[in-house]
């Protein structure tokens, strides 16, 4: 069954999406990029404050892929509570590098999403390296929000192709990246374990603006 992961960035919006029945409360800073980062101390508190059993998962940031950068955001990160640990596989820097240098982490019990761009082309051949390093779960997401969604750069067939490879790999697999109410019907029929919305949750479908509470109860009747 297909969940629903719904992006807010403080603790107000964290319990509007709850309260909506969002499956995955995820932590980001939408202003500060693609996987723009919360602070520290804000993850720690919302992480705190939500009902206990809560799953929340929170990202490390628009960050080079440079082990010793890399390492420390996941720490700190990790060491907040959250259930997971979003990761942006962002182009350039040190891939192999920055993966395989997390595996003392996840070999300790963190659980890592590593998160694709389909905007950029993405090579599922990683898969093996993350998979190696411990990673729980990978995610197609969009990196430029200005050029449209996730279905404008992949097909149906080739967001099928990369569930059933993540699947393969034992990985939680989910879908994000400027969906609309629209692409859920298409989307659910490929089983992903979740679908991930910023954008369409908020006033205006603008992903920086305030969540807009008939659009989360939309999204959230149309994923059952």
């Amino acid at each position: 069954m297909t969940g629903m992961l719904a992006s807010v960035n403080c603790l107000k919006e964290a319990r509007q999406a709850q309260e909506a029945g969002a499956d995955i409360i995820d932590l980001k800073a939408p202003e500060a990029g693609a996987l723009g980062a919360l602070e520290i101390n804000d993850i720690r508190e919302i992480v705190n404050r939500l009902d206990a059993g809560t799953v929340i998962s929170a990202t490390v940031g628009d960050l080079p892929m440079q082990p010793d950068i890399i390492q420390s955001a996941v720490s700190e990160t990790w060491g907040t509570g959250v259930d997971y640990v979003k990761i942006g596989l962002f182009p350039g820097g040190d891939w192999k590098a920055s993966i395989s240098s997390l595996k003392p982490q996840t070999s300790a019990g963190a659980r890592l999403i590593a998160v694709f761009f389909g905007d950029r082309d993405p090579d599922i051949q990683w898969f093996s390296e993350l998979a190696s390093a411990g990673f729980s779960g990978v995610m197609l997401d969009t990196l430029d929000k200005r050029s449209g969604s996730l279905r404008q750069f992949f097909s149906q067939d080739k967001l099928g192709h990369f569930i059933s490879e993540a699947r393969h790999f034992g990985f939680l697999c989910g879908l994000a990246g400027s969906l609309r109410s629209d692409d859920i019907r298409s989307l659910l029929e490929l089983g992903p374990d979740y679908l991930g919305f910023r954008g369409a949750l908020c006033l205006r479908q603008n992903r920086v603006d305030e969540l807009d509470p008939e659009a989360l109860r939309t999204i959230r009747e149309k994923i059952r």
